[in-house]
């Protein structure tokens, strides 16, 4: 995924930017960046590898030295940004959380307006900070170019872009992720969430919409394009993603899980002795379940987060599972013969679920029962990089789909029978993935409950990877 932060001040904006960046590290693992202007020194930028250390210890030092009223900055999970880029418009540096599913053929046309390259990065793709900028010096002016950015790109794409005169913030044409303005004494700052300038001693000012591009300078925030009417906010978010102590479009992102746990709950007919979520990313869902349920609420097993304090890293797959399982501590007195109900946030692959589970019956678990947080993930996402996956296949779904098929080669109408909980082909699936997984029980949200414990009507949420709606 990845967040960004920015900041137009009458002060020296470098203590803001640090910490608001610092607070987005739930959102990558790769990279950590930061780049800041000052009137007499000019642009001055820092990138890290923050794969083994926490940004702020890698950006210590930076964070010294470097000085400006205006500043962007990110956690990038995966290319190295911010960048500063020289062209027509003059120096700016730009900062992006984007997926761009057509950047094949928008290189082909850029090279046919006489783009003359682009810098590879190891593996073989574009930056694709740096494909943005290429696009935004197409236009004449800076606001006709973002905006032939966020029109062309196939995908997402929110952005931060710094000049001399100020700091331009855009949120995706369509708001799949979200952008957040604040407001202090000294000046605006704009964020992905919007819990990271509430610390720092800003107010919300307010949430750009869907395609808005305002411009902050340390006297204002001027709305250059207004927002448009359609929205598909991605509903992961609330889910998985989010801080908890985030909201997007006013809704708090730890209520929404509360309410995710008490549909689950009021569905359901097992009677555990107790319900409990994977550390960290199904707690709250599971303290929904047990306030609707009255089954009482336990800590069976912790995450130990001295030293792994972040839950995506490292990014190679076995690797994380790996991680996954070594952070996992066991309190044997609460899982010994025990009947267990156990939420998470989603199955994807099933490798670290089916881990988890083997390792309660390890300590002596009567049963583990599952209850995802949403339903089934039967489409990979094509809009945020919920996974770099390279094929639809590695979702657990969609293998045991093939398999109940017979051909890996399953049509759009089929998998929407798959997608739909009230038909067999549904009971089926999730019948197959229980026995593969070890399960005692398996159920997962409903759609319909999911986008009920938001709170948002349907057409304004991106359920994409659930139901393949565009």
């Amino acid at each position: 995924m990845g967040g960004f932060f920015g900041v137009a001040s009458k002060e020296n904006c470098v203590f803001d930017l640090f910490f608001g960046i610092d607070y987005h590290s739930h959102l990558g693992t790769r990279r950590g960046g930061m780049a800041v202007y000052d009137s007499e020194k000019g642009f001055d930028r820092a990138i890290h590898n923050i794969e083994n250390s926490p940004f702020r210890t890698k950006f210590d030092k930076d964070v010294k030295e470097m000085e400006g009223n205006y500043g962007i900055g990110c956690i990038s999970d995966y290319e190295p940004q911010p960048l500063i880029v020289r062209s027509h418009h003059g120096t700016f540096a730009i900062t992006t959380v984007s997926k761009i599913n057509n950047s094949d053929e928008i290189v082909d046309k850029l090279f046919e307006n006489g783009n003359s390259h682009f810098l590879e990065m190891s593996g073989g793709d574009i930056n694709a900070t740096e494909l943005v900028a290429a696009i935004i010096n197409q236009k004449e002016n800076l606001i006709d170019g973002i905006q032939y950015a966020l029109e062309l790109i196939d995908g997402s794409l929110s952005l931060l872009l710094m000049t001399p005169k100020g700091v331009y913030v855009a949120r995706d044409r369509l708001g799949r992720t979200p952008v957040a303005i604040g407001k202090n004494e000294s000046g605006y700052c704009a964020s992905f969430e919007d819990f990271a300038f509430m610390k720092l001693d800003y107010e919300k000012y307010k949430e750009l919409g869907p395609g808005e591009i305002v411009v902050l300078t340390e006297d204002s925030c001027k709305t250059l394009v207004e927002p448009g009417e359609d929205m598909r906010i991605c509903t992961f978010l609330w889910v998985y993603y989010g801080y908890p102590s985030s909201s997007y479009e006013g809704i708090s992102v730890e209520k929404m899980r509360y309410n995710c746990g008490a549909c689950l709950a009021k569905r359901d007919t097992v009677k555990p002795d107790i319900v409990a979520g994977v550390p960290d990313s199904g707690t709250a869902h599971a303290v929904g379940y047990s306030n609707e349920s009255g089954v009482p609420f336990s800590r069976p097993f912790i995450k130990y987060t001295p030293t792994w304090p972040r839950s995506f890293m490292p990014t190679i797959q076995n690797k994380r599972n790996l991680i996954a399982k070594m952070k996992l501590i066991a309190v044997h007195d609460l899982i010994k013969d025990k009947s267990m109900l156990l939420i998470d946030d989603s199955i994807v692959r099933g490798t670290q679920m089916r881990e988890t589970v083997e390792f309660l019956y390890e300590n002596g678990a009567k049963e583990v029962h599952i209850r995802p947080a949403c339903p089934p993930l039967v489409y990979a996402c094509k809009y945020l990089n919920f996974s770099r996956s390279q094929s639809e296949m590695d979702l657990i779904t969609r293998r045991v789909i093939a398999d109940l098929e017979g051909t890996k080669d399953v049509s759009d109408e089929v998998l929407k029978e798959y997608a739909d909980p009230d038909s067999p082909k549904y009971e089926k699936m999730v019948e197959e993935i229980r026995k593969e997984l070890h399960f005692t029980s398996l159920r997962f949200n409903r759609l319909d409950d999911m986008i009920e414990a938001t709170g948002l009507p349907k057409d304004k949420l991106c359920t994409y990877c659930w139901d393949g709606r565009e």
